[in-house]
């Protein structure tokens, strides 16, 4: 049986085959996925992707699903995991109301919603304002933070403050490093001013921006559970249900560690996820 897990990232299992647009360990396939699914039709039983479709653009968002499809055995289980966009709106009011009756912790709360909601849809850099706000030491509302973002987050607020912490020249390797980054930064530096000098000021930052939101950074759109189920259906897929990160009919699901951790932690406790099947073509 063949397992495939697109858009890994750094989450990939030995017993499936791992594709992403750059690889973050041993075994995983370098491959543009907007390009479409390097593997032949009916080749694989399963077909997994979690918080990739959201980074898409919707109507490509319709192609990649179809490509989805096309790949997946009859009978074969198609998973999806989004952020939760219902889950977002529900929270981002409670927030709101509690705020405005007058709860300071809930303030901070709101802020974070709101950055959930905007910021890594409209930010015109990378990390964007969610990552100026996870750089504050002590985070005003962490507990929060964490419940949202769960372990890569509280990994990502641990890197912060290492970084925020460390000394430039610490070590010889950090110092080989910086050095590297030196020459890159000084490259892309001429490289912006010979651009510069065609394009003008306004039209760089216009190339600039436009090269970022297309760079797969951000969330060109978002899914509530009709508009997956919604989007699953026009595909092809029948029967679309509701999943949990631990719950799925996929065979031996637990044993793979793609959505939890080994000890059970959900890995990303803001996304829902949705399963279909691949029904018989008729005639």
């Amino acid at each position: 049986m063949r397992y495939l897990n697109l858009g890994c990232g750094g989450r990939y299992h030995p017993a499936w085959t791992n594709i992403d647009v750059a690889a973050h360990g041993p075994g995983v396939i370098t491959h543009d996925l907007s390009k479409g699914i390097p593997l032949p039709d009916s080749s694989c039983d399963v077909v997994y992707h979690s918080n990739l479709l959201e980074h898409m653009r919707r109507a490509d968002a319709q192609s990649f699903m179809r490509e989805c499809y096309r790949v997946l055995r009859t009978g074969g289980v198609l998973r999806v995991g989004v952020p939760d966009l219902e889950q977002i709106s529900s929270l981002y009011l409670k927030k709101l109301n509690a705020a405005l009756s007058g709860d300071v912790q809930a303030t901070y709360d709101h802020e974070w919603m709101m950055l959930e909601l905007y910021d890594q849809t409209v930010r015109e850099s990378s990390g964007g304002e969610m990552l100026s706000w996870l750089r504050q030491d002590p985070l005003p509302n962490e507990g929060f933070v964490y419940e949202r973002i769960g372990e890569e987050g509280r990994d990502l607020v641990q890197t912060l403050k290492q970084s925020a912490s460390e000394r430039p020249q610490q070590t010889r390797r950090r110092s080989i490093e910086m050095l590297s980054h030196s020459v890159r930064s000084f490259s892309a530096s001429l490289r912006r001013r010979l651009v510069a000098l065609l394009l003008g000021p306004a039209d760089l930052r216009a190339l600039e921006i436009g090269r970022f939101r297309l760079a797969g950074e951000i969330h060109q759109w978002m899914y509530d559970r009709y508009s997956l189920a919604k989007l699953i259906l026009a595909a092809g897929f029948r029967n679309p249900i509701e999943q949990t990160a631990t719950r799925s009919q996929i065979p031996g699901w637990s044993d793979f560690h793609l959505d939890t951790l080994p000890s059970g932690v959900v890995i990303k406790p803001d996304s829902f996820f949705m399963e279909a099947i691949k029904p018989v073509e008729t005639c």
